[in-house]
């Protein structure tokens, strides 16, 4: 039996849509992380993108759990001297939501050239409405976890 490889040329790529409502980032940010590397599909293979388009909504009614929202930092530096920025969680959701899903799935996706490709295929709002209706993409699920004192 010979071991199948995919070619750039007969990927097909399809559209999914992941409602963040209530949702926590880690698990928005992985799901959509394993779509956009195509790692959710059969004829995965690691170094050509098979990935599929990835629309998240309601971004900025995504959640953490514990003490993150107070805790979590963002950091950013201008490369001069005294230019290290930071701001929390909190803060990052109140001025651009849809960047904080965006920084949790460019961590999630593989160090290499490929990244850049599958990143651009992410399309983050910040509210219900989304320009990608006509694609007609696919709603996907997940599940949600619940909380037991242990």
């Amino acid at each position: 039996m010979k071991t199948y490889h995919a070619k750039p040329g007969e990927v097909e790529r399809e559209w999914v849509l992941i409602d963040a409502t209530d949702q926590v980032l880690g698990r928005v940010a992985t799901k959509a992380a394993q779509i956009l590397k195509g790692k959710h599909k059969p004829r995965y293979t690691p170094h050509v993108d098979t990935g599929d388009f990835v629309v998240i909504i309601n971004a900025d009614k995504i959640r953490v759990t514990g003490t993150k929202a107070a805790s979590k930092s963002y950091y950013r530096h201008s490369g001069f001297p005294g230019g290290l920025k930071s701001e929390t969680f909190t803060e990052a959701m109140a001025k651009h939501p849809e960047r904080v899903i965006e920084h949790a799935v460019k961590g999630m996706l593989p160090k290499n050239k490929l990244a850049k490709v599958q990143l651009t295929r992410l399309r983050v709002f910040a509210g219900a409405e989304h320009p990608h209706t006509a694609q007609q993409p696919q709603v996907f699920e997940i599940e949600q976890v619940s909380q037991q004192a242990k």
